[in-house]
């Protein structure tokens, strides 16, 4: 049994050689612990500085490609080098490393494919007011949209995937790889589980999170676009129904006017009504045509797996 711990780096050589001694070498239950840091084209010593710390892997892009593209890397070099459990952490210190052996449990024990490292925000004094709650509202919206069946943290990069699990999901967004992962594990019935793990005070901005509106506005487009590739009758059918029911409202609109007054004047919302009605009516065939492609897709993605078994079999 071989863990890999994947860490995704940028421009953190100040931080990154403390994450690394900082992870268990020796874990109950797993054969050897290895290290792999992704360097996402760090301007400093981040790659030198992790090599001397103990990685056991560092793989470098030639330019930064961002968070997203930089962990789907760090997946398919882990599965390469023959991982069986994989643990995604960060490379500023954010995240307890000495508590992977916790965070791996529900996997060792055969409970969960995927487990998540809550990072107990509404306990964290030192995040600034407007990342926790964002981070607390974020979290309530993905769960509504999504229908997580559990009260997991949606944010969290600090996880753990099965062998199986990592060969499933195929990360398509360029901006984080969190919610969409997600998404896919849920439309692929995979258990998710979640340990408490406390997050630590990290003395410096974000990498990822230049601004906090744009990181918000960019994350909830990823959700909803990868949840119309994979829910796609759910989205057109919500969207539809109420296209209809605009349409419907101008329909009794005019009835009323045409009941009480002639409807005289008021021709245009009969008009309306019915394109929006016809409209509504596309959007919901729409929704049935994205259904039909997504089994296609389910094929595709089954194709996918089976060739990455062939690939990573060791």
């Amino acid at each position: 049994m071989k863990l890999i711990i994947t860490i995704p780096a940028y421009d953190e050589e100040k931080y990154i050689a403390q994450v690394i001694r900082e992870i268990p070498k020796q874990i109950e239950g797993v054969d050897k612990v290895e290290i792999l840091v992704l360097d996402d084209g760090s301007r400093d010593r981040t790659a030198q500085v992790a090599k001397e710390a103990g990685a056991d892997y560092v793989i470098s892009h030639k330019k930064n490609k961002g968070l997203a593209i930089t962990f789907k890397d760090g997946i398919t070099a882990a599965l390469w080098y023959g991982a069986d459990i994989i643990v995604n952490t960060d490379a500023d210190n954010h995240y307890n490393q000495s508590r992977i052996p916790d965070l791996i449990v529900p996997i060792l024990e055969k409970k969960a494919d995927i487990v998540i490292g809550n990072r107990c925000v509404r306990d964290l004094n030192f995040m600034p007011w407007m990342n926790k709650y964002g981070n607390m509202v974020g979290n309530y919206l993905v769960h509504k949209i999504i229908d997580l069946p559990n009260k997991v943290d949606v944010s969290s990069g600090f996880r753990a995937y099965t062998k199986e699990a990592a060969m499933k999901i195929n990360i398509l967004s360029k901006h984080t790889y969190t919610h969409e992962s997600l998404i896919q594990a849920l439309d692929h019935d995979m258990l998710i589980a979640e340990v408490p793990i406390r997050a630590r005070k990290v003395n410096r901005k974000s990498r990822l999170i230049k601004s906090i509106p744009k990181h918000i506005t960019k994350s909830l487009l990823v959700i909803v676009r990868t949840f119309t590739i994979y829910k796609p009758l759910r989205v057109m059918t919500l969207i539809g129904l109420v296209i209809f029911g605009i349409g419907f409202i101008f329909i009794l609109r005019f009835l009323y006017y045409f009941f009480t007054s002639g409807g005289q004047g008021h021709v245009q919302s009969l008009i309306l009504s019915g394109a929006l009605i016809m409209i509504g009516f596309q959007t919901l065939v729409m929704g049935l045509l994205g259904s039909a492609i997504g089994w296609n897709r389910k094929m595709l993605e089954e194709i996918l797996y089976k060739v990455k078994r062939m690939e990573f079999r060791k």
